[in-house]
């Protein structure tokens, strides 16, 4: 038999209006009546998300893919949950540990437009660099993702490379935005 190995420490992060709480079994079936919207998955990576959605996409998402991940201490993900309602799962928010895709998240619709998003990005970055000491966040996108875009402009990110790749949607531009440890600690400090 294996080394059984502790969860990690995944701490409930708070904002001015969100509560992100470590995504866990239990938010199945939230995520599964709320994520499978097309304005949600559109400009989402077609080579991790099934598209149909099939009826037990969240469940095996978190029970096969995040929650090992999350124990294994290579991605980190909370669901978003607004302070006014902290029962209701409106959007997930996930750190990785690979080269090229060290964050993404999605929100409900009717949520969108807010700056909870903004929010909730801040204090994950934050996160990324403050306490798991992590040198560059680097982050692909689809361009035509505008919402997406203007959260890595408004956290000092910079856009470093351009291609194409293949979305829910279709293929699309995609842009790979970053930002180092020195630089989003020094953007804070004078924030």
């Amino acid at each position: 038999m294996g080394e059984v190995t502790e969860t990690p420490d995944i701490p409930v992060l708070e904002t001015e209006r969100l509560i992100l709480r470590p995504l866990e079994l239990a938010d199945a079936p939230a995520v599964q009546k709320t994520f499978p919207q097309w304005e949600i998955v559109k400009h989402l990576s077609s080579a991790s998300i099934p598209w149909p959605y099939p009826p037990d996409g969240a469940m095996t998402f978190i029970r096969d893919i995040a929650l090992p991940a999350m124990r294994e201490g290579v991605e980190w993900t909370w669901s978003l949950r607004p302070r006014s309602g902290p029962d209701a799962l409106i959007g997930l928010i996930g750190l990785y540990d690979k080269s090229e895709a060290n964050r993404g998240f999605w929100l409900a619709p009717e949520w969108q437009g807010k700056g909870l998003m903004s929010e909730a990005v801040e204090v994950v970055t934050d996160f990324w660099f403050a306490t798991l000491g992590r040198p560059l966040m680097r982050i692909p996108k689809a361009a035509p993702n505008l919402a997406s875009r203007r959260i890595s402009e408004k956290t000092g990110m910079r856009l470093v490379e351009t291609g194409e790749k293949d979305y829910v949607c279709g293929r699309l531009p995609t842009e790979v935005w970053e930002i180092t440890r020195e630089e989003w600690l020094a953007q804070k400090t004078t924030r």
